[in-house]
């Protein structure tokens, strides 16, 4: 059965309450690390941690008046720790607050995602062992090539999502950064060790240097990691996808009991989760690229990235979560028909052995622009005739005059495919 989304704690990471919640805790850090260099009583900073609190639609209703929301947030919280919030935000601007809250806020959904992949990962690397010596055809061009094993798609898999992991551990790492420099970045009413304090506090880097943000290409690089997790799991969905269909029917997605697939043939069986996750594999892509559109700014800053991300990085966290969830219950459950696989190896009669056949004859002195046009031959006259290969190459020849009826059985091994494959796994980890 495909899972429907069900995974509160991304969501929660990008609702008004946590992120009110991770304001505070920046604003606390910064006040405790103005305290620590003495610029900041540290009976205010107490009675700050003690009494500093906000009300998310009491901030609203400031907000539509104020029409600015860390003014609204500030002016809440002032509310319940009274004279002492003075010393909140002192020195500070508002993306000094909002730069490292939504670093903190990606960090921790990164990491949701890359749990996510290492959960895929296993997935696919047990697929992989299970179908380690389970005989397909491959496929190129859409078009019959070669035996091979179908394990080997799964291990293709598993090894590119290890490299999505890579990509996003160091898109996290990037991220993590916080900015406490004040209005342009240069650090006029604030202690620039304020910020190395703050930040160590909150688990984040110092950035090396800012204007009144963070600088954007380290939030593309963040969603252009999701969006490459995007790309592979579409990979990942049209191969089922094209399995599926009626005349392949390799490999099919789970369908479970009292599921529909059509309001009006009730024989259809679609592969609606492949198709879903596709279908956000795009947006993923378009937030990525939008992500890149907010990297150049006016000047020290202007504000155009501000609804882009206020939109692009909630969505992208919450896809990518989502759909590395939705393709693992698909693959985990994924229904294999192995005879199937079989019997389409046979439909082109034999002829997907052209290649060893063309070889053996070159290695027997045949040259092989003489191999290629003979088995060519052979083959066209085969295909159009619906006729057996390994007979007419048996009864050849041309064919016979350089290879004996063993040596051409041998070119029709099915499982020759496959004898390299503990070699591929090994060098791809699994084992």
């Amino acid at each position: 059965m495909i899972p429907r989304y069900t995974r509160p704690e991304m969501g929660r990471i990008w609702s008004d309450q946590n992120k009110f919640e991770t304001w505070l805790k920046v604003e606390i850090a910064v006040c405790e690390a103005q305290s620590q260099l003495g610029r900041v009583p540290r009976k205010a900073v107490e009675n700050i941690k003690a009494k500093a609190n906000f009300n998310v639609p009491r901030i609203l209703e400031i907000e539509e008046e104020v029409k600015h929301d860390v003014i609204a947030f500030l002016t809440n919280v002032a509310e319940y720790v009274g004279e002492d919030a003075r010393f909140i935000h002192l020195g500070m601007t508002s993306s000094d607050l909002l730069d490292t809250a939504l670093a903190l806020q990606m960090k921790e959904a990164g990491e949701i995602v890359r749990g996510d992949l290492q959960k895929l990962r296993e997935v696919l690397k047990a697929q992989a062992l299970k179908h380690k010596r389970t005989v397909c055809i491959g496929r190129s061009h859409g078009i019959h090539a070669e035996p091979t094993a179908f394990g080997l798609k799964f291990a293709l898999w598993y090894d590119e999502m290890g490299r999505n992991d890579g990509r996003l551990n160091r898109a996290i790492e990037a991220i993590s950064i916080g900015k406490v420099s004040g209005a342009v970045g240069n650090y006029a009413f604030i202690d620039p060790r304020t910020e190395i304090i703050a930040c160590e506090l909150l688990g984040l880097q110092p950035a090396p240097i800012s204007t009144q943000v963070i600088q954007r290409d380290v939030h593309a690089e963040f969603m252009l990691a999701l969006a490459l997790i995007g790309c592979t799991v579409e990979k990942i969905a049209v191969e089922i996808r094209h399995l599926q269909r009626t005349e392949v029917m390799e490999a099919e997605e789970p369908f479970s009991k009292g599921q529909k697939g059509s309001s009006s043939m009730p024989h259809k069986r679609n592969p609606i989760g492949s198709e879903n996750v596709t279908g956000l594999a795009r947006l993923l892509r378009s937030n990525a690229l939008a992500a890149m559109e907010d990297i150049a700014l006016w000047h020290e800053r202007d504000i155009s990235h501000s609804s882009v991300e206020r939109i692009a990085l909630p969505d992208s966290c919450i896809m990518a979560d989502f759909i590395l969830n939705r393709i693992c219950g698909i693959l985990k459950n994924l229904v294999v028909y192995p005879q199937r696989m079989l019997s389409n190896i046979s439909a082109t009669h034999g002829l997907i052995f052209s290649q060893p056949l063309l070889l053996a004859l070159a290695e027997k002195g045949m040259s092989r622009e003489d191999a290629y046009k003979i088995v060519q031959e052979i083959a066209l006259s085969c295909w159009q005739n619906k006729i057996d290969f390994q007979k007419v190459v048996a009864a050849d020849e041309r064919v016979a005059e350089k290879l004996s009826q063993e040596e051409i059985r041998s070119c029709f091994d099915t499982t020759h495919g496959l004898k390299h494959v503990d070699h591929i796994y090994r060098q791809v980890g699994i084992e």
